[in-house]
């Protein structure tokens, strides 16, 4: 890759990243993101006026890896750092195109649901279950499509995964339904003070680092 596309995508990794924000508009679907040359696409989403791709989506069509330091999210670019090596001929299978896109979308809207969650509870706002359940039916119906599209081995391995982490957000969830129904006021902190969201998180970055790497590893944040 020479200076000219490795600098244009670092920075349209930078422009194209989706920002949470509790506040902020609902994202709407807007098209699709392709890199010239490349076959794979991204789902690129409507917010405030400004077009943005999930990073995850963002490291698989440019080929790239990323992974999570702290609070840092590296994005490593194709050939960025070190010279490029030829694929080994004995290259680990990797993911099915079809499980990967239908992988990535579910753990979006696993995310989604927890991002609702968390600032439900730090607005004081009523954790019902009525409130909850579209929430979790999105991401069942999504969690459904990806075990529908595993065919592979690495597949069925990355799969059970992603229903781990569905079924750990699920537990948290009721956790904090039940809590409203005894309580009027959760504290604002309640959800960083769970031991399962710090496992959700963890395990989320893991199914994104093996989407972005197109291959499976095994993490124990998602048993």
């Amino acid at each position: 890759m020479n200076g000219r596309s490795f600098h244009s995508l670092a920075a349209l990794a930078v422009l194209l990243i989706l920002p949470v924000a509790g506040g902020a508009q609902a994202p709407q679907q807007a098209g699709t993101l392709t890199i010239a040359g490349q076959p794979d696409q991204a789902t690129l989403v409507r917010m405030n006026g400004k077009s943005y791709v999930d990073i995850e989506s963002l490291a698989r069509v440019t080929h790239a890896s990323i992974r999570f330091q702290g609070s840092q999210t590296i994005l490593t670019l194709p050939g960025a750092g070190a010279p490029a090596t030829p694929v080994a001929a004995n290259r680990p299978p990797e993911f099915s195109g079809g499980f990967l896109s239908a992988e990535i979308e579910a753990l979006t809207q696993i995310r989604e649901w927890r991002a609702a969650l968390v600032n439900a509870i730090q607005n004081n706002y009523p954790v019902t279950a009525n409130w909850v359940d579209p929430l979790q039916r999105s991401a069942d119906a999504k969690l459904q499509l990806a075990i529908a599209a595993a065919t592979t081995g690495p597949d069925l391995q990355a799969v059970e995964l992603l229903r781990n982490e569905f079924a750990n957000m699920q537990a948290m969830s009721d956790q904090f339904v039940a809590m409203h129904a005894k309580v009027n006021y959760i504290a604002p902190d309640a959800v960083d003070n769970n031991p399962a969201n710090q496992k959700i998180l963890d395990c989320s970055h893991a199914l994104a680092s093996m989407a972005a790497t197109k291959q499976f590893q095994d993490e124990a944040s998602c048993h």
